[in-house]
């Protein structure tokens, strides 16, 4: 009983933090004006290069600019907090945290819009000869995994662990674990890791090999290895009138056929 009403007083005296911790980037001082005749597209960075070749494409029909700003929140949250007509999430889970920023946009305007799976991204040429998951549990094999850490959000968030777990075997975790030499908070942070740290292999999206082919190239997982993420997109219900435009024009056929060149599928 004793132990109980320890217990109890501890997670009493933690529940500000753990359980109800407001967003650090939201600011209640700043208004949410989108409509200034520009569409603003925000979200992390992965996904904007393929957005932008969508974006290019509509332009072109319709002569209307989508102004696109990817990258860690940070950089450009207070702007979205007062412009932003469209949030993309680069998980469910990331757009999950978004919502406690973004206070103008609500769960149920967001809509998952394309799938990409997990791949392992190897330096170009493949020196160390990677194949699968079975060869990233090599002794020496150096390892990159992408990781919020509860404090940054990415996609990456759990990944390695889903890929690393996805039949059941604890050793596969642990022998996996202990060629991680990395654990990078985002995508781009990664991408320096694997450079700075000479590492064989990254787990993370095909994108990231498509828009960086001159240092990296595309290993496959097997189908029971793999898992997919989608990218999901939150329309202001402030927006631009021109936002549902593009909106519908990103799922178009023409939009799936440049989104594929970067590994995205509906």
């Amino acid at each position: 009983m004793r132990f109980m009403m320890v217990l109890s007083a501890a997670l009493l005296g933690l529940a500000p933090a753990a359980f109800g911790e407001e967003s650090k980037l939201y600011d209640p001082s700043i208004k949410h004006q989108p409509k200034d005749g520009v569409v603003r597209f925000y979200g992390a960075g992965g996904p904007h290069t393929a957005f932008q070749k969508v974006a290019d494409a509509w332009k072109a029909k319709t002569g209307k600019t989508v102004e696109i700003t990817a990258g860690p929140e940070s950089t450009w949250s207070a702007k979205a907090q007062a412009d932003a007509d469209i949030l993309w999430g680069t998980s469910e889970q990331s757009m999950t945290a978004f919502l406690e920023t973004y206070k103008t946009f609500s769960s149920e305007q967001v809509e998952p819009i394309y799938v990409r799976p997990t791949i392992i991204a190897v330096k170009k040429g493949n020196p160390k000869g990677i194949h699968g998951f079975d060869d990233l549990l090599r002794d020496g094999i150096k390892i990159v995994v992408t990781e919020g850490a509860g404090i940054a959000n990415t996609s990456g968030t759990g990944t390695w662990e889903d890929v690393a777990g996805r039949l059941g075997r604890l050793d596969d975790i642990r022998a996996f674990r202990r060629n991680i030499v990395d654990f990078s908070k985002g995508s781009g942070a990664s991408l320096k890791a694997f450079q700075a740290k000479d590492a064989d292999a990254w787990v993370t999206w095909p994108d990231w090999p498509v828009t960086h082919s001159d240092v990296l190239e595309q290993v496959d997982l097997a189908p029971e290895r793999t898992i997919w993420r989608d990218v999901n997109v939150a329309q202001s219900p402030e927006a631009d009138p021109e936002t549902a435009e593009f909106l519908a024009f990103l799922v178009t056929p023409e939009a799936q056929a440049l989104m594929a060149t970067e590994g995205w599928v509906r």
